[in-house]
């Protein structure tokens, strides 16, 4: 057996050449600066924070006072507005944006999906003010005299679910994180469903199932831990939004105890105070409340990433 020989440029060629070597370390260190970053940000805010950690300890957390001419502050009721906002937007967005990810990928033509795809990415190039304006001098107005009125009048006798409306306030805030998170869903639970293997569905209608049992017994079992990934990142957008959320939340002070009460998040209450804080404990307080929300976006972040590498791949699928 006669073997061929190499092409001369190839035998010549460096087995590690400095170019490569180079560029591996570029990236690694470019890799590395994103992490430090992070590590850095977490570091400056536990630091501007440490004020308000001695003198309150992890009562700072659970407190329900946010009072200046006392010095006292805590910042339970913003972490309640801000997990209640964010689960409204979640249960309105979530089969939404499921049933959309569901038509774009296993249903509609590509002559249909595509516009669709557009106007969906164009959903999320919106600036915050302006859902912020049409929240505030069009949809508030709307849920005020229709849906806020319905759900008062008809599950009023549910204690959450009673109490006047205002149009501004909590659940007005939930509907305009929906609308914002949409996208996030939509498109990145489309990526999942797209990577299950067609030999799922091959097999599935060689059995002759039926479309609905295709994407209900094959697709969506497989791409599971995926589109709840797709669900926590929408949860993570929602958690720090801010100007859309300050302009139709109603920035109240107390714990919000109705779907209707004006309330505050983590985020809007920093955006609403922070430059008429005075140095000490309030602009101490107020950084506290931006670690508190740096701590649950990451963790829901790597939950995130997690469930979806799961489907996808830690290398591949994205």
């Amino acid at each position: 057996m006669t073997t061929l020989p190499s092409a001369p440029w190839l035998a010549a060629r460096p087995v590690g050449r400095t170019s490569d070597r180079a560029f591996r370390w570029a990236t690694r260190l470019a890799a590395l600066a994103v992490v430090a970053v992070l590590v850095l940000l977490a570091i400056q805010l536990l630091d501007s924070s440490l004020l308000t950690w001695q003198t309150f300890g992890l009562g700072f957390i659970g407190g329900t006072t946010w009072d200046p001419v006392q010095a006292v502050y805590g910042a339970l009721p913003y972490i309640v507005g801000t997990l209640l906002s964010s689960l409204i937007a979640l249960v309105l967005a979530t089969p939404v944006g499921l049933l959309t990810a569901i038509f774009l990928s296993e249903v509609a033509s590509p002559r249909v999906a595509t516009p669709l795809i557009f106007m969906i990415e164009l959903l999320a190039a919106i600036p915050s003010v302006v859902f912020g304006l049409w929240g505030v001098f069009v949809l508030a107005p709307f849920l005020r005299g229709t849906v806020e009125a319905w759900i008062s009048s008809t599950l009023g006798f549910i204690p959450f679910l009673g109490g006047p409306t205002f149009g501004i306030g909590l659940f007005t805030a939930g509907v305009i994180l929906a609308i914002m998170i949409l996208p996030t869903i939509v498109s990145i639970a489309r990526e999942v469903i797209r990577s299950v293997p067609g030999s799922q569905r091959e097999a599935m209608l060689a059995l002759g199932a039926t479309r609905w049992e295709v994407i209900t017994k094959a697709v969506l079992p497989y791409a599971r831990s995926g589109i709840v990934g797709a669900v926590i990142l929408g949860l993570g957008r929602a958690l720090g939004e801010t100007m859309a959320v300050t302009m139709v939340i109603g920035n109240g002070q107390a714990i919000p105890t109705h779907l209707f009460d004006q309330a505050q998040t983590i985020a809007s209450k920093i955006a609403t105070t922070f430059n008429e804080a005075t140095i000490g404990i309030q602009t101490s307080s107020l950084i506290a409340l931006g670690l508190i929300l740096l701590v649950i976006t990451i963790g829901l972040n790597v939950v995130a990433r997690l469930l979806v590498w799961r489907v996808a791949g830690p290398t591949g699928g994205e």
